[in-house]
């Protein structure tokens, strides 16, 4: 079972489900029907179809657990190397401004690793290496205070989806 923060079972979790497996499999060779052993397993009908069937076809060596669906595709080593392709800019690699993206980076990743991530992947791997969002301390020395405030208050009702406007106050 995979959680949408991107975590996922512990060792131990995952040595007690393979245990289940295996008890599941002792059960199969003494010649139990698949909804008892779902019954005095507590586990679904359906799982103990796909056990069933994966035990008949490889023995109990098909139970035991591979190891978690996908793991990093990148190695330390290859972040390492990430992290110094990192720290020589976005404009060394094409970009025209200063900014990392996530876009950016699974751009880079593919580029020089031919590995394929998604956005959100990129996102889970910067911050399992303890990476996090930076945002700038201070507005920019070019913003002009007196046109925002004008685009705010003369355009933005112009934009802005019909039955959303919202009185100026």
């Amino acid at each position: 079972m995979r959680y949408p923060q991107g975590g996922g079972l512990t060792a131990e979790r995952q040595a007690f489900r393979e245990q289940i497996r295996m008890s599941a499999a002792e059960r199969f060779a003494a010649g139990d029907d698949t909804a008892t052993v779902a019954k005095v397993l507590r586990v679904h009908v359906r799982s103990v179809q796909r056990w069933r069937a994966a035990w008949a076809a490889g023995g109990e060596a098909s139970l035991v657990s591979k190891g978690p669906p996908s793991h990093p595709h990148l190695t330390d080593e290859q972040f390492a190397v990430l992290e110094i392709e990192l720290a020589r800019g976005p404009t060394t690699h094409g970009w025209p401004d200063q900014t990392w993206t996530l876009a950016r980076i699974k751009t880079l990743i593919g580029r020089r690793f031919h590995k394929s991530y998604t956005v959100q992947g990129v996102h889970y791997l910067l911050r399992r290496h303890g990476w996090s969002v930076q945002v700038p301390a201070r507005r920019a020395v070019e913003r002009d205070e007196a046109a925002v405030a004008g685009w705010v208050k003369e355009t933005w009702p112009n934009v802005e989806a019909p039955g959303r406007r919202s009185e100026p106050g």
